[in-house]
């Protein structure tokens, strides 16, 4: 994960964040043949700690699968089937940030209860007061994964070599949180 921060340190606030999913979105792009299809997920939640520098930054999410939207209803109902997320059987996408050095940051992403190590690249947004006197901490972030790699093997080998799906796939956050009152 490569930060580059619009903030300086004296601007951050310490403190837990919860994420704001009516600000925010965690979305996906896959090669779907020749081109790409994006898709988010409607039903997210988690939290931001920040501590006195940016570097002390810690992040937990859990994205429910079931809530796959990629604007093709059969889509999303292949996607929900064992084919691709198993949602009957899985549990939710989850990831918990493990370290943070200000510019990198790693964590274990969890599908269909596979668990690895992935890197963000993030962009600190900064923080702000809201019309309603909240403040709120703002980050962009994405990372590719092979989908093979958490037990997402559907495949169906097209003439040439290409495969029907990709196995790269790149997830993107854009992540508004509010910093939660003592």
């Amino acid at each position: 994960m490569t930060v580059t921060a619009l903030a300086t340190t004296d601007t951050l606030v310490a403190g837990t964040w919860t994420i704001d999913p009516s600000h925010s979105e965690v979305g996906f792009t896959v090669r779907h043949l020749m081109t790409k299809v994006r898709g988010q997920f409607e039903k997210f939640e988690g939290t931001v700690t920040t501590g006195d520098a940016l570097a002390d930054t810690k992040a937990e999410a859990t994205i429910d699968l079931n809530s796959v939207n990629t604007r093709d209803a059969q889509r999303d109902g292949h996607l929900r089937s064992g084919d691709f997320f198993d949602v009957e059987n899985s549990g939710p996408m989850t990831f918990v940030s493990s370290s943070f050095d200000g510019s990198t940051a790693k964590g274990e992403l969890t599908i269909k209860g596979v668990t690895n190590v992935v890197e963000l690249d993030v962009t600190f947004l900064g923080i702000d007061k809201d019309a309603y006197g909240n403040t709120r901490i703002g980050f962009e972030a994405s990372t590719e994964i092979n989908r093979k790699d958490f037990g997402v093997d559907f495949d169906i080998p097209l003439d040439g070599g290409k495969l029907l799906v990709g196995h790269k796939v790149t997830i993107e956050l854009s992540v508004q949180a509010v910093l939660n009152q003592a």
